[in-house]
């Protein structure tokens, strides 16, 4: 797995293979399915740890800003809806597919912008090596955790957003 226990590589690992997802999604040549799959279940996993370990804890810092903390919370709900808009499409490849997967792009791609730009940037300023390790040990149990439960399913996406809401 990872050869990092620092809790802002960790997340920078799992956007970078998110990226990668996007890119198999997009292609004709690959099982885009699989790929949507893979996806779902790691976006799923990668917010409620990132909500349950990494944000709380970040939020005690005082050179990082609450509200950008917030924001992300309220973008993972966007990413959510998005996720749960293309996993609704019955036809993997069709014109309405190819739409919702550019809108779940651009809903992640701009999260995933914004925090590494804001919440990462003050959390590898502020916080120190030891504790973003120690996060990154929590971040990742609760990830796996999650991830054998299967959280991208559409069952389960719609039990997420429809509490959001």
């Amino acid at each position: 797995m990872a050869e990092t226990q620092d809790v802002v590589e960790l997340i920078l690992q799992d956007h970078r293979r998110m990226e990668d997802l996007f890119r198999q999604m997009r292609s004709v040549e690959a099982d885009r399915a699989a790929a949507l799959k893979e996806f779902a279940d790691l976006l799923v996993a990668h917010a409620l740890a990132e909500e349950a370990e990494v944000y709380p804890a970040l939020k005690r810092y005082r050179n990082i800003d609450n509200e950008e903390v917030e924001h992300g919370e309220h973008e993972h709900d966007e990413g959510n809806q998005a996720l749960l808009n293309l996993l609704e499409v019955e036809e993997v490849g069709s014109d309405e597919w190819d739409s919702k997967l550019e809108e779940l792009v651009e809903a992640i791609t701009h999260h995933t912008d914004e925090e590494e730009r804001t919440i990462l940037n003050g959390a590898r300023e502020n916080v120190p090596m030891k504790r973003r390790e120690e996060l990154g040990e929590a971040f990742l149990a609760d990830r796996e955790r999650h991830l054998k439960e299967e959280p991208g399913s559409i069952e389960n996406l719609r039990r997420i957003v429809g509490s959001s809401d």
